[in-house]
């Protein structure tokens, strides 16, 4: 097969696989185990999983989607409610799944960086016992949020606090989740203890294609492994799913990762900074930069380094960093924007 191998910034979803994911499945892959996570590879990840993230129930699934809808399944009835950002990827880049899937009405908080607030969450507990209305059970945040930005330690109490009080379950997308750490300067379980349910992304950290759910509240754990199997997410030859996590996890490899990743997107962001016409519209704050650039450069730029346009109407693009970039590649397409901004 004849390829050819670009590197760019459309998402870290993209690029390859981290070094120690490969020989950890090649370790494994010999001999037989048991089928379904009964195998002492997978236990051995939950064993690094709880040690990272907390004490948690860990299920291994295949894609993003599938570890967001089988979270919120444990938490909700068909009447009930998520209320998350308007930007999340519940609404915006999961095609409906958690309405088809689930039922469920989401009840969208507009947001300018990403973030929700309890303020925002108070607006939507109305109609509280109409049976006309969907009822509020769930809030969702994503951390960090799609446009890269984190929530504090100190905004995460508020809002764990506020769905307590108010009997809402805490569900954290944390496809980055590790990035967020890295920049808040904490380790993961001081995060994931806000929440009731967390969905781990694997695949965006330089995983094959592996996620996981993670419960923290024992009043759900005894359900879902039927929800697992019934939405057809229950691996058969599950080790090669928990091997991958097994190795980005032990000896705090996803540190590394994290850290080079987000310290590339505040160099790619320094070095735009430079240019003319370029202007950062977000924090940066994991490895995620949102920019606008001059529409000559944008498309010409493109057409070597693919990446996303964000807001067709702003010409907002998003830029994604990934364990794999280079110093090089940042400098490389820094000097692309200023030659086709001329």
């Amino acid at each position: 097969m004849n390829l050819e191998f670009r590197k760019h910034f459309a998402s870290d979803n993209n690029s390859g696989v981290i070094p120690e994911v490969l020989l950890e499945l090649s370790a494994i892959n010999h001999g037989h185990f048991p089928s379904y996570g009964a195998d002492p590879i997978t236990q051995a990840a939950r064993k690094e999983i709880s040690r990272v993230f907390g004490d948690c129930d860990s299920y291994f699934v295949f894609n993003g989607t599938a570890a967001n809808v089988l979270a919120l399944q444990t938490m909700l009835k068909p009447h009930q409610s998520i209320i998350c950002a308007e930007t999340s990827h519940l609404h915006e880049s999961e095609c409906g799944a958690p309405e088809r899937f689930l039922g469920s009405k989401l009840q969208l908080c507009p947001t300018k960086d990403g973030k929700i607030t309890v303020s925002d969450i108070q607006q939507k507990m109305i109609r509280l016992g109409d049976q006309h209305a969907s009822q509020p059970k769930v809030v969702s945040i994503t951390q960090p949020t799609e446009y890269g930005t984190v929530y504090s330690l100190s905004e995460l109490q508020e809002i764990s606090n506020y769905a307590k009080d108010n009997n809402l379950y805490l569900h954290i997308d944390g496809s980055r989740l590790v990035n967020a750490a890295e920049h808040l300067g904490l380790e993961p379980y001081e995060i994931t203890k806000f929440a009731d349910a967390v969905s781990l992304g694997g695949t965006k950290n330089g995983l094959m294609g592996a996620e996981a759910v993670l419960l923290f509240n024992s009043s759900l754990k005894e359900e879902f492994k039927y929800i697992q199997k019934q939405s057809m997410q229950l691996a058969g030859k599950m080790r090669y799913l928990s091997a991958q996590f097994y190795a980005w996890l032990k000896d705090d490899t996803y540190k590394k990762y994290a850290a080079h990743s987000c310290r590339m997107a505040r160099e790619l962001a320094n070095e735009l900074k430079k240019i003319s016409g370029v202007e950062i519209t977000q924090k940066v704050e994991t490895n995620t930069v949102f920019v606008t650039l001059p529409r000559e450069a944008l498309k010409a730029t493109r057409n070597e380094y693919f990446f996303y346009v964000w807001n067709e109407h702003t010409f907002e693009c998003r830029l994604m960093t990934s364990f794999d970039t280079t110093i090089e590649d940042v400098n490389n397409f820094a000097s692309l924007i200023q030659k086709y901004s001329n």
